[in-house]
């Protein structure tokens, strides 16, 4: 009897039992909710934001919204993809309120579609977000909202203000940076195993 009592007591709660919580202004799991979102919904601010001190800002911005605007989530699909919209929403007003972002429009069109799988096979996930960290800050924002938001050319158009072609040149050349840093690791490393055998 004892044993079940210590179960139940020491059960986290469900994301659900947490939600129910914080609408009713309960600080513990206001607090517990916040934990659970705050890493998470940092590492994508700082996807957007160089930054670390105006990345957590946004970020902590954005969760204070998310506790607005609870009653908005009627618990259709993902609540963690609920709160990184609203997330990625911030960081883009951040963006265009700092005016730091150079997108350059292009007049060809450019249909080419960011292809991760060399990358992806090559890098742990930390080293792969270090170089789109990288990134120029235009390059940057398409880049992570079409391969890691998935979010299409027209709504980045939408949200950016810019041209579909524009968002889709801004993706190539994101591409384009991000093979050229790649071919650059693998000659060094190339060059260190070589150096390394004489």
């Amino acid at each position: 009897m004892k044993v079940n009592k210590m179960l139940r007591i020491n059960k986290s709660l469900t994301e659900e039992e947490l939600l129910e919580g914080c609408r009713k202004g309960r600080s513990s799991e206001q607090r517990k909710l916040y934990d659970r979102l705050a890493p998470k919904m940092l590492g994508v601010c700082l996807r957007y934001i160089k930054d670390r001190e105006e990345a957590e800002h946004v970020m902590i911005g954005g969760i204070v919204k998310v506790f607005e605007k609870l009653d908005q989530f009627k618990s259709e699909g993902s609540f963690e993809g609920w709160v990184r919209r609203i997330v990625v929403n911030d960081c883009l007003m951040y963006i265009r309120k700092n005016r730091n972002m150079s997108l350059q429009t292009e007049i060809e069109e450019v249909y080419d579609s960011p292809n991760l799988s060399v990358m992806e096979d090559t890098l742990d996930q930390a080293d792969l977000l270090k170089m789109i960290g990288e990134l120029p800050v235009g390059y940057r924002t398409v880049f992570n909202l079409y391969a890691i938001e998935g979010y299409s050319h027209a709504e980045i158009s939408k949200q950016l203000d810019i041209s579909e072609n524009t968002s889709k040149s801004q993706l190539s050349r994101a591409r384009k940076w991000l093979q050229t840093k790649l071919a650059e690791m693998d000659k060094e490393l190339e060059n260190k195993i070589t150096n390394g055998s004489k």
